[in-house]
């Protein structure tokens, strides 16, 4: 959005926006931006909270009311509050009991059992969440979960796989599937009873799974890699994508 707005403004039309990668729009240098210390997807802060995303949304606009520039990047001042609750006040259940990741894990090898014991466990979950909303997120890579865990854990094993669709690059078949792969553990928990805050999913998928421990080793791989690929696209995906910033703290326990 950031580079479509220089092409707005050449027209004549004045833009603004919210940002939630601070050193994205820091490189597109959009002519007006709001950067806001939210999770991913939630550009508004928590959701069910009305007057708080109408103070975001009030705050962006004022952008558009101020004379510096030409560049200009504010900050939201707030975090933004806790998920406000469902009218029965009902708060998220424990998530579903899943094998423990074992301590030890090794290389892909290590990680493809263990993923395979979760999505064992979750796939039943996943077919309730399914029939439910009668709709998916997953579908980006084109690729069943199984295979996804195939793909992601040859680049733990050390070995660059095939890249599953010759209209893209590696990096983003990478991303697709990443996504892909939370999708399937997000909405699978997410039919449990109770209504869960972003952050609660996060802590529990890159905190609990063995999943989220794969992407955590995943991370300087793909970094690596991409260097070697000359994949600029991977290296952004590696670097401000894979792993969420309130879940980096994380990474050294996971190294």
């Amino acid at each position: 959005m950031g580079g479509l707005a220089h092409f707005l403004e050449d027209e004549g039309l004045a833009t603004t926006q919210i940002s939630l990668i601070r050193p994205q729009t820091e490189n597109t240098r959009p002519p007006r931006a709001l950067w806001v210390p939210f999770e991913l997807g939630r550009p508004l802060g928590a959701p069910n909270d009305p007057a708080f995303q109408l103070k975001v949304l009030r705050a962006v606009l004022a952008l558009l009311e101020r004379a510096d520039g030409p560049v200009l990047l504010d900050d939201f001042p707030e975090d933004a509050p806790a998920a406000v609750a469902a009218k029965d006040g009902e708060g998220w259940f424990c998530p579903i009991n899943l094998p423990p990741p074992p301590p030890d894990l090794d290389a892909g090898g290590g990680f493809k059992a263990a993923m395979a014991a979760e999505i064992g466990s979750l796939t039943t979950w996943y077919d309730v969440a399914l029939r439910q909303r009668g709709r998916t997120t997953m579908g980006l890579s084109g690729m069943a979960v199984t295979e996804i865990t195939d793909f992601i854990c040859a680049f733990l094993d050390g070995r660059v796989p095939d890249n599953p669709r010759d209209d893209q690059s590696l990096g983003q078949s990478l991303k697709f599937a990443v996504e892909d792969l939370k999708a399937f553990y997000r909405e699978a928990a997410g039919a449990q009873p109770g209504h869960n805050t972003g952050r609660e999913m996060n802590d529990w998928f890159y905190g609990n799974t063995a999943a989220g421990k794969a992407l955590y080793a995943l991370w300087p791989i793909a970094d690596n890699l991409a260097a070697q690929l000359d994949d600029g696209f991977m290296k952004t995906f590696a670097n401000l994508l894979l792993i969420p910033a309130s879940q980096k703290y994380r990474a050294k326990k996971e190294a």
